[in-house]
């Protein structure tokens, strides 16, 4: 039976995928049509699209009440973008990172992790001794006043994409651009197989962890995680390919923005996402890893080889935690 739902675990993720590439698909032809430049295009439908996975994952485990699946997600998207991507992308080839990353993107990904973390977990880390309490115990809640407040803080992110856009000039590819019957068609199609993919990943993903008698947290960490960020382990796969390695840490950095704000925002506004100890944890070492890329991209505005394979080691140590824990 476990390798029934393995098999429509697999399925689901696919239809995620699969799913946002049409939703993008079509609304970048219904924004092209309208004569929006293909570079914003590219910073706001694109961007979203990409996390319409985690999304639609996320959503879907809050309102069935699996708020573990819900949280862990963002966070286990968070640490595999940062420290798995990115570091199989440095191994490859040392990833050079430029001035806005440095000052603007990963500082500003600090701040929104360290202000999700505060308003989620808040009274646990007043307590002091968290790390002595059961992770399965109930740590706080991500409210809808929280969500409203990281939604706010993603609209204001964007409108900065926008003007700084603007002001550069540049143009990214031309957009395939359909009728705008089929453009529609293709959003509506995108979204029903975006839902229908991410009820069938979070059933799933809970008969799997009862089976094999995993936390829900700690499925939502590794194989959900891994499963949503696979639309930005290719791209950034492809970046690294196509010789543009500065593009791969935009990806990653963007995308982790995007889940804190995007993602943890949504869910909270629409039903209130509780947050148990193990996710506060995981939280914190998500700064902590992200104020360790920022030192690595700071010197020579670069990540080497060898800080890449130190990121994939200190992967491999945080999802081991993970499984003792």
């Amino acid at each position: 039976m476990v390798i029934i739902y393995i098999l429509f675990l697999a399925l689901g993720m696919f239809a995620l995928i699969k799913g946002a590439d049409i939703f993008v698909s079509g609304s970048s032809s219904i924004a092209r049509r309208f004569n929006v430049p293909a570079l914003i295009i590219g910073l706001t439908i694109v961007a979203l699209g990409t996390s319409a996975p985690e999304l639609a994952v996320s959503i879907s485990a809050s309102l069935q009440g699996s708020n573990e699946i819900a949280i862990s997600n963002v966070v286990g998207s968070n640490l595999f973008n940062l420290l798995a991507i990115l570091g199989i992308c440095a191994v490859m080839k040392p990833v050079s990172v430029e001035s806005d990353a440095i000052k603007r993107d990963i500082p500003f990904s600090i701040i929104i992790t360290i202000f999700a973390l505060i308003t989620s977990c808040g009274p646990i880390l007043l307590n002091g001794g968290f790390l002595n309490i059961d992770v399965a115990q109930h740590a706080g809640v991500v409210t809808r006043a929280g969500g409203i407040v990281l939604v706010i803080l993603l609209i204001g992110y964007i409108i900065n994409l926008i003007i700084v856009a603007r002001k550069s000039n540049s143009e990214s590819d031309e957009v395939p651009t359909y009728s705008l019957l089929k453009s529609i068609g293709m959003i509506l199609l995108g979204i029903a197989i975006i839902i229908a993919g991410g009820q069938i990943v979070v059933y799933c993903a809970k008969e799997i962890a009862r089976a094999a008698g995993m936390s829900e947290t700690l499925i939502g960490l590794t194989v959900v995680a891994f499963g949503t960020s696979l639309p930005e382990l290719v791209t950034s796969l492809v970046a690294i390919r196509k010789q543009e390695a500065a593009m791969a840490i935009g990806n990653t950095v963007g995308s982790n923005i995007f889940n804190i704000l995007f993602i943890l925002g949504v869910s909270a506004v629409i039903h209130p996402v509780e947050v148990n100890v193990a996710s506060c944890i995981d939280m914190i070492i998500l700064v902590v890893v992200t104020v360790v890329a920022l030192i690595f991209a700071t010197t020579q505005r670069k990540i080497s080889r060898i800080e890449g394979g130190f990121m994939l080691l200190m992967y491999a140590a945080d999802m081991a935690y993970a499984i003792i824990r």
